[in-house]
Parts: C-alpha cells; structure tokens; sequence
C-alpha cells in the first residue's frame, strides 16, 4: 500500500467533519469537495462566480502543497445549486482548465447551507 499524505487548509470543518482537503496516495490526488469560503478570512463571497473563484483557488492551494498542479487533474466534479449558475461556472472554471480539459461533470444539487452556491472537487494524477 503506497504512503498516504494527508492535506489541510486549516478550515475548522475539516476537524469537524472528520476529512482531508486532499489526500495524496501514490501518484494520485484526491481533493475533497471545495466550497467557496475564503478560509483566511471564513468568509463566503455572495456571488456563484466569486465562489467558483475561491474554490479553484483552495484546490490549486491543496494541490500544490500534494506536489501536483491544476495540469495534473484529470477528472472534476462542478456542483451548484441552481440551474442558472452554470453558464457561470464554466466560464470560471474554464478560465483554470482551457488548456488542460479534464473529465467533467456538472450537478445542480443542494448544499450544506444556503449560502453555498457552488461546490468543486477534483482528481488528479502525477506522472
């Protein structure tokens, strides 16, 4: 069994809620689920997109400190809660993965609090 690395933003749900942002097994690299709170500041932006934002941002964030890259990510998952977030969304999302396009998947779904309108998590794959 390859040695698993273990990856924190710091956020107190994490501790709470028993999980990793990322973990690292092998070659690979799971991030979790990623909301769009700026976990500096614990601070949710009003806006889909500046959500969107903030959940790349962590993911790139977690991604390096897994010694991998946003060009290592070969599958995404993009949830939102409305219908009309998407056009959005993928325009954010698209601004990260234009060159790299990974294996994709958009939901419209519920979150944890209505607050969150956007959820993101991605796999990646170090060669």
């Amino acid at each position: 069994m390859s040695e698993r690395k273990l990856i924190s933003t710091g956020s107190p749900f994490e501790k709470v809620a028993g999980y990793s942002r990322a973990v690292r097994a092998g070659n690979m690299v799971y991030v979790a689920g990623t909301t769009g709170y700026d976990y500096e500041t614990m601070t949710l932006p009003e806006g889909v997109t500046d959500q969107a934002r903030n959940c790349m941002e962590t993911i790139k964030k977690a991604l390096a400190d897994a010694g991998a890259s946003l060009e290592h990510v070969v599958r995404a998952h993009y949830y939102v809660t409305d219908q009309s977030y998407g056009e959005e969304v993928f325009k954010l999302v698209g601004s990260y993965f234009a060159d790299i396009r990974p294996a994709a998947t958009m939901v419209v779904c519920g979150l944890l609090n209505d607050d969150m309108k956007a959820e993101i998590e991605v796999t990646a794959q170090i060669d």
